[in-house]
């Protein structure tokens, strides 16, 4: 299928999602610099593959779950850094203590962990219903009930007010 006949070219597709897509990463990682370097690399490897973009049920989906698999990759890659330095490399400070001021927001989905900080972040902020998150995630939208009932019940109890 051509771009003409699925309705999306790469520079549309880009103005639509790549706000969105930022702000779901800075609230994914917690840090703005970071955030901002894996969706412009997210979208440079999307533009590569733009065929298989166009023709994916879901572009958007897709998109999500390049970022995050890219997010997770970056993540494991740091751990097996921490692992075989013996002595902390002092010129990379830790992403999470770059970003001097965060909101509550930030604060509050920092204290959860990772998958279940997805979840909340793929249906609360994004808005896609448990069964697209579940698709992006590669997982059942089964589990992803239950990872946001978890997480909403664990901000209840930390933070009290919140509601699900």
């Amino acid at each position: 299928m051509t771009e003409a006949e699925h309705g999306l070219d790469f520079e549309a597709f880009f103005e639509t999602e790549f706000e969105r897509l930022f702000q779901t990463l800075y609230l994914i990682c917690g840090d703005r610099a970071e955030a901002e370097d894996l969706a412009q690399e997210t979208m440079a490897r999307l533009y590569e593959r733009w065929d298989r973009v166009t023709a994916a049920e879901n572009p958007s989906a897709y998109l999500y779950t390049s970022a995050f698999n890219l997010h997770r990759r970056r993540l494991r890659r740091l751990v097996l850094s921490r692992r075989t330095n013996s002595k902390p490399n002092e010129s990379s400070p830790d992403p999470a203590h770059v970003v001097e001021t965060r909101t509550e927001v930030l604060r509050l989905l920092a204290s959860l962990p990772r998958a279940q900080r997805e979840a909340l972040v793929l249906v609360e902020w994004l808005g896609l219903t448990t069964e697209e998150a579940g698709r992006v995630l590669g997982i059942e939208a089964v589990s992803v009930r239950g990872r946001l009932h978890r997480a909403r019940a664990a901000l209840r109890e930390r933070f009290g007010g919140i509601d699900e």
